[in-house]
C-alpha cells in the first residue's frame, strides 16, 4: 500500500482535533458537575478547581505549560502543535461551556461512564492523528513510542496517582466514582491504542 494513502491531511487533523478536544470537553464537564476526577492534568487542574473555585479551563491550560517542552523536544514539533491546539481549544471550550449548556441534576455513576467515555474517544481520535490532550498523555505516548509500553497502561498507572490526590479533596465516594471513569478510559485507550495497530501519519 502507498505509504501516502495512509497519512493524514492536513482537514483531517483539524477535524480530529476539534471532535477529539470537544468530546474531551464535555466528558470534563459532566466530571465537573457531578465533582468526579479524571486523571493525568485534568485531574491535577480539576482538584485545583475544586480546591480554589477558579475557572477549569484556565487552569488546565496553565497546568500543561511544563509538557509542552517534553513534546516539543521529544515527541515532535507538529505533535507539540497540535497537542497545544487540541489543548487550547479544550480550554476554550470549558470556560465557555456554562455559558452554553446547563447541566441539572446527574448521577455520579453516569458522568463516570458516560464522562469517561467521551474523553477516552477524543483522546484517541488525538492519538490517531499524533497529538494529545497534554500532561500524562504526552508522556505516555513517548514512552509507547520510544519503549513500546502501552500508552492505555502507562495512563492507568499515572493516573493511580492522582487519585491518591484525590482522597484529601473528595469525599471517597466521590474518588471511587472517579476510578471508574479513569478504568473506562484507560480500557478505551488500550484496546484502541497499540502500537503498529494504527499507521496514519501527518502529511505536514
Amino acid at each position: 500500500m502507498d505509504a501516502s494513502l495512509s497519512r493524514h491531511r492536513l482537514h483531517e487533523d483539524v477535524m480530529a482535533i476539534m471532535l477529539g478536544s470537544a468530546c474531551a470537553a464535555l466528558g470534563i464537564g459532566l466530571y465537573e458537575h457531578a465533582q468526579i476526577l479524571i486523571g493525568s492534568t485534568a485531574g491535577i487542574a480539576l482538584l485545583i478547581t475544586y480546591s480554589t473555585g477558579w475557572d477549569f479551563g484556565p487552569v488546565f491550560f496553565v497546568v500543561n505549560l511544563p509538557f509542552y517542552w517534553l513534546a516539543w523536544q521529544r515527541v515532535g514539533h507538529q505533535f507539540a502543535l497540535k497537542t497545544f491546539a487540541a489543548i487550547g481549544l479544550l480550554s476554550l471550550i470549558s470556560w465557555q461551556m456554562p455559558r452554553w449548556i446547563d447541566i441539572g441534576e446527574i448521577s455520579p455513576l453516569f458522568a463516570a461512564l458516560m464522562g469517561g467515555s467521551l474523553i477516552g474517544l477524543g483522546a484517541l481520535a488525538l492519538f490517531r492523528h499524533r497529538g494529545s490532550l497534554g500532561g500524562f498523555n504526552i508522556l505516555a505516548l513517548y514512552l509507547q513510542d520510544r519503549r513500546g509500553w502501552s500508552a492505555g497502561k502507562v495512563q492507568l498507572a499515572l493516573d493511580g496517582l492522582v487519585m491518591l490526590l484525590a482522597f484529601f479533596v473528595l469525599p471517597p465516594a466521590n474518588v471511587i466514582y472517579s476510578i471508574i471513569g479513569a478504568t473506562v478510559l484507560g480500557v478505551i485507550l488500550t484496546l484502541n491504542h497499540r502500537p503498529g495497530r494504527y499507521t496514519g501519519t501527518s502529511s505536514n
